[in-house]
């Protein structure tokens, strides 16, 4: 596999950009270990996707030019198959699912120039990818596949060769895994590469494709997923990926939606970049493997920066969320005169805000519960507040605690 990397490497040489691989003091000293970010959201289309698409569509024949290519992506991949396209003079169809963010629609339009057609079909990248199959099979043309493929995991494992040159004493590295390409691909090279090296996966926790592999002993299809992070919202991972991945990696962790979205906001606000869901994974893992790195030289993929501006109210929202400053009730407020003032004056701490009011009914508002939002300054006044309540005679109910009410009302 080295020997196939390397060669995918000289390939695209001049066309796919070496990225930096840059040390981060602020992650370093919060962690006790130096740690560094291999950036691949300053790749030509904003993430490692180039890569194997680029890789893979360069090996076809003239015959399977001609007839051109068809991929399905959330986003990144379809960015990566837009631009070898008019690199190199091919058709493309690009089936990208519905909820697909507008921003990466648009990027990958730019990138494909006229010599890509975009179908927006399904929910997640899993019905888009039977379309699209379907489509291919019917039309004779070369499907590119996002992950499970040797050339693409030929081309995304390229990363490996840059961080082997860059930092060769490297003692862990941190993959993120959505399909398992770049995971699978990495994680081959640095294995023949860099003798003792940990290599440690990670996935989002609302679609663990990975970790369910590894309990079953083979892919399964996840029934639902979370497609917040949507560069690595799969159902099935592949099965070449699997085979690479369950042998090399030395650990799997999931991590939560909302973890991924305070470490956006911290590497927004504190280091001026900006990554996307996925992109963040390898980084917000680092509370998860703090014992494990401390003292060593660490790598953090970051594997993408197509983040859509629209999202950044959710991304708070759901990081409020996951640090615990962020709290919402149901409350019925006593039939007595001044109670919300009460309310206001008496129960909210002096740092507390309300969020959002609003009364549930729709008719007799003013008698009916009301649905209250709050934000504190610290999650360690959450009891405090609760205690408040209580003493007040508040009748209230924890929609956080309870998942089916909390969908249905936030």
């Amino acid at each position: 596999m080295k020997q196939a990397i390397d060669a995918a490497a000289e390939r695209f040489k001049g066309v796919v950009n070496r990225t930096p691989l840059q040390y981060n003091q602020r992650l370093s000293e919060k962690y006790n270990a130096s740690i560094y970010l291999k950036r691949e959201d300053l790749q030509i289309v904003r993430s490692y996707k180039l890569r194997g698409a680029f890789n893979k569509i360069s090996k076809l024949t003239e015959a399977e030019r001609i007839k051109g290519v068809v991929c399905a992506s959330a986003g990144n991949h379809a960015q990566g198959v837009a631009y070898s396209c008019k690199k190199l003079g091919i058709k493309g169809i690009i089936f990208m699912p519905g909820p697909t963010p507008r921003q990466k629609i648009s990027q990958t339009e730019m990138f494909g120039d006229g010599y890509i057609e975009i179908v927006l079909t399904g929910d997640t990248f899993d019905d888009c990818q039977q379309v699209a199959l379907t489509y291919c099979a019917e039309q004779g043309m070369t499907f590119i596949h996002p992950f499970d493929d040797p050339d693409i995991i030929e081309g995304q494992g390229t990363v490996g060769t840059e961080i082997v040159s860059d930092q060769p004493d490297t003692d862990v590295v941190i993959l993120p895994i959505g399909g398992g390409g770049l995971a699978a691909g990495v994680a081959a090279y640095l294995r023949e590469t860099v003798p003792g090296i940990q290599l440690y996966g990670v996935e989002p926790q609302g679609a663990a494709s990975m970790k369910a592999a590894l309990a079953h002993g083979a892919p399964v299809m996840l029934n639902e997923i979370n497609r917040f992070v949507d560069g690595a919202a799969v159902k099935r991972i592949g099965n070449l990926t699997y085979q690479y991945c369950s042998q090399l990696l030395d650990d799997v962790q999931p991590i939560p939606e909302g973890k991924i979205c305070t470490t956006i906001l911290e590497l927004y606000n504190k280091d001026a970049i900006v990554a996307e869901p996925a992109g963040a994974l390898a980084i917000a893992a680092l509370d998860f493997y703090q014992p494990k790195i401390r003292g060593k030289k660490v790598v953090c993929i970051l594997s993408g920066g197509n983040n859509d501006i629209d999202r950044m109210g959710e991304i708070k929202e759901l990081s409020l969320l996951y640090e615990g400053l962020k709290h919402y009730f149901i409350v019925r407020f006593p039939q007595r005169p001044g109670a919300l003032k009460l309310f206001v004056n008496e129960v909210l701490g002096p740092h507390d805000d309300i969020t959002r009011f609003e009364f549930i009914k729709k008719t007799q508002r003013e008698r009916g519960p009301a649905l209250v939002g709050i934000e504190l300054q610290k999650a360690a006044d959450y009891a405090a507040l609760i205690e408040r309540m209580r003493d007040h005679r508040f009748d209230f109910k924890e929609v956080n605690r309870d998942p089916t009410l909390f969908e249905y009302l936030i």
